[in-house]
């Protein structure tokens, strides 16, 4: 009688093989993911603005389909336009006017959703359209906007890296069970201090004051965080486990942008209050 491959002495159990074509299709699509986002940052600020909004584009649909079902309705009709039209405003040199575009739109989305979860969907235009004019914002100031940028992304990434790697190899208390019952303190913690370390790296190799790059490379992992548990929070509370299929391995662009959206926001808020006539110095070099 044959051995069934599938259960003879080494051979991988069915879950492990399915875990390993998962992380292996979740790999491959970050490794697209970054050549993508790397090119159009390093080709210049309309390539980068295009790709920051067609993702807000995508974001909007995306939380739609999550607060209020499937479907076209007039509130998402007004949710995309805005968010694509502050993308275009920001990337012309008005970023002022896209913020008011922002503000005009998540009133008006409210107001076309009516019962339909109205505060929720006004707030889908701020979670689309606030961190997507920071970034055109910031990439579009030179010649440090690129250098902006990037330590944003080096912040958030490497805090998502760490955090899953410290939660699986270290484990321990769960930080928020009702909310993302894998997510641990450990991971968190780990997280946040990549992002740190990270930044300090970076702040040498720019020519920046490394301690302070580094407690800002804090800050932004620590939001980073927050904005995966809102958006999982978010998720759970309509019982829908990823925003969408878009990205193989990954879901939806929510689930991947996440963790940028209150790190985006957060850094050009800093930039403005230090010094919006030059943003990306004032949020790399300080005041």
């Amino acid at each position: 009688m044959g051995t069934d491959p599938a259960t003879s002495p080494g051979a991988p159990l069915p879950s492990t093989r399915g875990l390993s074509r998962e992380l292996g299709l979740r790999f491959l699509s970050s490794l697209v993911m970054a050549a993508v986002v790397g090119g159009l940052l390093y080709a210049g600020s309309l390539p980068f603005a295009i790709l920051v909004g067609a993702v807000t584009l995508l974001t909007a649909f995306e939380w739609s389909r999550i607060v209020r079902g499937e479907g076209f309705d007039g509130a998402l009709a007004i949710h995309a336009v805005t968010v694509v039209l502050a993308c275009v405003l920001t990337s012309s040199g008005f970023a002022a006017l896209g913020i008011a575009a922002i503000a005009a739109g998540a009133i008006l989305t409210g107001l076309m959703a009516f019962q339909r979860h109205p505060l929720l969907s006004a707030e889908g235009v701020l979670y689309a359209g606030l961190p997507g004019v920071a970034l055109i914002w910031l990439r579009d100031d030179q010649p440090l906007g690129l250098f902006a940028v990037l330590f944003i992304l080096l912040a958030v990434v490497t805090t998502d890296v760490a955090a899953y790697m410290a939660g699986r190899l270290i484990g321990g208390p769960k930080l928020a069970p009702a909310i993302s019952p894998n997510k641990t303190w450990s991971g968190f913690l780990g997280g946040i201090a990549m992002a740190g370390s990270a930044s300090v790296a970076f702040g040498y190799a720019i020519g920046a004051d490394p301690v302070k790059l580094g407690l800002a490379g804090l800050v932004l992992g620590v939001l980073a965080q927050l904005g995966d548990l809102t958006e999982s929070a978010l998720k759970r509370s309509f019982g829908v486990k990823d925003s969408g299929a878009l990205i193989p391995g990954h879901g939806g662009i929510m689930d991947r942008v996440d963790g940028l959206v209150f790190a985006a926001a957060a850094a050009g808020f800093v930039a403005f209050a230090i010094d919006p006539q030059a943003p990306a110095r004032a949020l790399l070099f300080g005041g």
